[in-house]
């Protein structure tokens, strides 16, 4: 038995031993296909629309155009755009922070919009390094403009800065040569002097063009204020804050939020009160709301030499003037010149999840998609290199024959306030009403 038994082990390890030589080698053996693994989803960013430009309904389809584009060549992001009407924007963003809903990226918002939300931004300066973001393409002032502390909340995108509009025909008439149109130049008058212009000498010349019914001027010891007709100078559609600006950017509270005046400021508010109630060539508030004032549309109505407003004014509210205008620069105060600036961007919200995707999306709308944009919302584009352009397109449209310097306007952009006219103050509503 013991030989059967061991007869029959060899039998069986020959077997075994022709069954391995049968087998394909390791190398040879083909490998189960992997299963594919699934796509990652693509992170959601929302842009909320709603706090400024954009929500009304001229607007949207071409808004909805920009995230088509940008959705067409991003697979790992999809932008998702929502639309808020203004009047219930802030309320409903308000209600989704505290909600833990907030968007990613919000705007067009400007200066005052932002500041409902102050301390909702996300500081910029990480990402901007991370990327090496290309900021040569702005101006440094306005870079700057966007800087909160040591934060760099914003970055430059659709820019109004204010300049004067200046009435040809009334300085024709009184036979007054035109202020310049170069920051530092001086002011040349009719024998050919040079005067420095500041708003001292500003305020001599806005005498001579406000005229009453019988035609004298604030210079005359027969002018007749209750009868004026026309006027020198005035700073439209703004408040305290933004009228006083002209003499330099300032704020009513000091680093510890206690209510102050800074000087120049007593200065200017003095300044303008002389202008509307002593000297007579600045509209106060009767004579701005009247008739003979266009109602409140004060360069429209043909009847104030100089007007310190915004590039918007020029896209909005000059349609029905049929005078002879164009730019002049901004006067100086104590050897420093200040052009008040209104301003929209966009911002990333501190709350967001996916902050890199975020800042992708951001740098598209102030990159790739910024003409677009600001052909959308009417804004002057920030980027210099857009500039010309987007000023040939905006003349034609709305002053087509008429040749205006908009370099004013472009250079006025390099004298931005900083803090902003409508930058946060403390009880800013209580402010206000008093």
């Amino acid at each position: 038995m013991r030989k059967s038994i061991a007869i029959l082990l060899g039998i069986m390890l020959i077997l075994s031993m022709m069954l391995a030589a049968c087998q394909p080698a390791a190398d040879d053996v083909a490998e189960e296909p992997a299963a594919d693994e699934p796509a990652a989803e693509p992170v959601e960013i929302t842009w909320y629309v709603g706090l400024g430009a954009g929500s009304d309904e001229s607007t949207i389809g071409p808004q909805e155009e920009v995230v088509a584009k940008f959705n067409e060549t991003h697979d790992d992001i999809e932008l998702v755009l929502e639309i808020v009407s203004n009047y219930i924007a802030y309320d409903t963003l308000a209600t989704k922070i505290s909600a833990g809903d907030a968007p990613d990226v919000v705007g067009p918002i400007g200066i005052a919009g932002r500041e409902s939300f102050r301390g909702a931004w996300l500081d910029l300066n990480p990402l901007i390094e991370k990327t090496n973001y290309d900021l040569s393409d702005f101006d440094p002032a306005l870079v700057e403009f966007y800087e909160v502390g040591e934060e760099q909340i914003g970055l430059p995108f659709a820019i109004f800065p204010s300049f004067l509009f200046v009435n040809y025909d009334l300085f024709d008439e009184a036979g007054l040569p035109y202020p310049p149109q170069e920051y530092g130049a001086p002011y040349v008058d009719a024998d050919g002097v040079e005067h420095e212009w500041t708003v001292e000498y500003m305020a001599e010349l806005a005498m001579l063009l406000t005229v009453d019914a019988n035609g004298n001027d604030a210079t005359s010891e027969d002018f007749d204020s209750d009868n004026i007709v026309q006027f020198g100078y005035g700073t439209q559609w703004t408040d305290l804050r933004g009228l006083v600006t002209l003499f330099g950017a300032g704020a009513f509270f000091d680093a510890d939020y206690n209510a102050v005046i800074p000087a120049h400021w007593e200065a200017a508010i003095k300044f303008f009160y002389d202008a509307m109630w002593v000297d007579f060539w600045a509209p106060n508030d009767i004579y701005g709301n009247s008739d003979i004032l266009g109602a409140g549309n004060w360069f429209q109505s043909g009847n104030v030499a100089m007007v310190n407003c915004h590039t918007w004014y020029a896209g909005c509210c000059m349609g029905e003037y049929e005078g002879t205008w164009d730019t002049g620069v901004v006067p100086s105060y104590n050897g420093m010149t200040t052009a008040k600036m209104h301003a929209d961007t966009f911002e990333i919200m501190k709350y967001t999840e996916h902050p890199d995707e975020a800042f992708v999306v951001y740098s598209y709308l102030l990159g790739e998609a910024a003409n677009d944009l600001s052909q959308i919302y009417g804004g002057m584009p920030a980027r210099l290199s857009l500039q010309g352009a987007w000023f040939d397109a905006f003349g034609e449209k709305n002053f087509s024959g008429q040749d205006i310097n908009w370099q004013v306007v472009i250079d006025s952009s390099g004298y931005p306030d900083n803090p902003n006219h409508e930058s946060w103050m403390p009880s800013y509503l209580e402010a206000k009403d008093r």
